[in-house]
């Protein structure tokens, strides 16, 4: 049961390490530049609503994850709501969006250190490279070296990031936030959705919950960890950007290496390299974490090949399932390498699959957490707000919309899934009972 704990599994900081490492990405690198090219210094309240937005998102799968810790994270969630098959639809979602995002995230690592470092494409494509295959490495040693390093990384990270922000403060001019909403108030919604996948990867770490040692206890403790720290670096970088770099920061294409230039000079190079590196790899890791577990668990329950079953349990290594998503991501990286896979592509397929996910859980949160609540109602607002993200994905729909079709063709032709200990239909009852019990008034 949820508060089951284990002396083995993930301590509070480490959680914590692996929650922050999902959420802070590299998309933070370029995206305030972005933000502010559609809405001035004006994006900062566009970065201020999402992180207001996402504290919903984040407890309702926290909450969900404390009832029943489960490798199936979303799509365990999805059987409790909605039944066997539209949780194989959400499964297939999440586990075959990461050939398609791991890639585009590690290049855009690569890029950023390239340019820190003076080179050209060639150096990006290796820097990107190695960061991909130190995600499966690190994955494959198992999830309690992987969140040692990932906590130790993410300490430094932030480290960085504050001393970005001090290095550049004496730069700082008031005049810089004026005209503070040149493109109307209107415009910070459209910096808004650009925005919105800097705050994803809540759903990353519900695949990771039955890692944690006291999941009752340190789910909640972990989320609100994490929103603290995120908030502080997100708004206290992007506020410094708007302040030191004032008109110059929306034709930025390195804010935050121009940000460091502004203290350190040539200094900065190495320092925006390691800074990118790792808000590169922290995303990677927890995203190929949950994926690879989750694989091994819809192999499991019959709907992928049984070999990837292997390395299901906490504390075991999905060696199979990591291996596979490694061999698909290669090929992805390498079509995109030759030019014959666009990066627009990857981006916007991972986004819809990404996006669908999380509509997906939080739909089920709806059905189980309790009615009439305040989480219960932020969950129905957010869950609307994603439909409608989702509505805009526009081409990219059609990538959740086969990976679907194939995952409803995968139950038909496996037929009944397994119901070994752990699987989603030996977990049928007691998805009964909490979801009887969640939906009586508190």
């Amino acid at each position: 049961m949820s508060g089951a704990i284990s002396n083995s599994g993930l301590g509070l900081f480490r959680a914590t390490g692996i929650y922050v490492g999902a959420i802070l990405g590299s998309g933070v690198l370029v995206l305030p530049a972005i933000a502010a090219q559609v809405a001035g210094p004006a994006s900062i309240l566009a970065w201020a609503l999402l992180l207001v937005f996402c504290t919903p998102v984040a407890f309702s799968f926290a909450e969900m994850s404390r009832q029943q810790p489960d490798a199936g994270g979303i799509a365990t969630f999805v059987t409790r709501a909605f039944g066997q098959r539209a949780s194989v639809v959400a499964g297939y979602l999440f586990y075959f969006a990461i050939p398609f995002g791991a890639p585009a995230t590690a290049v855009i690592g690569g890029e950023y250190i390239a340019h820190a470092l003076g080179g050209g494409r060639e150096t990006a494509l290796i820097a990107a490279g190695v960061i991909l295959a130190a995600g499966f490495v690190s994955n494959a040693v198992g999830i309690r070296v992987s969140s040692k390093l990932q906590l130790f990384l993410m300490v430094l990270l932030v480290a960085l990031l504050a001393f970005a922000v001090a290095v550049a403060a004496p730069y700082a001019r008031t005049e810089n936030f004026q005209p503070f909403a040149p493109h109307g108030y209107l415009a910070v919604g459209g910096a808004a959705s650009l925005l919105f996948f800097c705050f994803a990867g809540w759903e990353a770490v519900t695949h990771l919950a039955g890692e944690f040692r006291n999941p009752e206890r340190d789910l909640k403790r972990a989320t609100w960890l994490t929103l603290v720290v995120v908030g502080v670096v997100y708004i206290g970088l992007v506020v410094a950007c708007v302040a030191v770099l004032g008109p110059g920061l929306a034709g930025s294409s390195v804010p935050v290496a121009e940000l460091l230039a502004k203290g350190l000079g040539p200094a900065a190079a190495p320092v925006t390299a390691v800074a990118a590196a790792v808000l590169t790899f922290g995303p990677l890791n927890t995203f190929v974490a949950g994926a690879s577990k989750l694989g091994a668990r819809l192999a499991s329950d019959g709907v992928l090949p049984r070999a990837l079953a292997r390395g299901a349990g906490p504390g075991e290594v999905p060696a199979v399932s990591l291996g596979s998503l490694a061999v698909m991501t290669s090929i992805s990286f390498a079509l995109a390498a030759c030019g014959l896979l666009s990066m627009e592509f990857q981006i916007g397929a991972a986004s819809a699959c990404f996006t669908a996910v999380t509509a997906f859980g939080l739909a089920a949160g709806v059905r189980l957490l309790p009615q009439r609540t305040a989480a219960w109602y932020g969950v129905i607002v957010a869950a609307v707000v994603m439909l409608v993200v989702l509505l805009f994905s526009g081409w990219a729909l059609l990538v959740p919309a086969g990976l679907g079709a194939a995952a409803f063709l995968a139950g038909r032709v496996r037929g009944k899934p397994a119901t070994s200990q752990g699987s989603f239909p030996a977990n049928a009852k007691l998805s009964r009972e909490l979801a009887a019990r969640n939906a009586r008034p508190s």
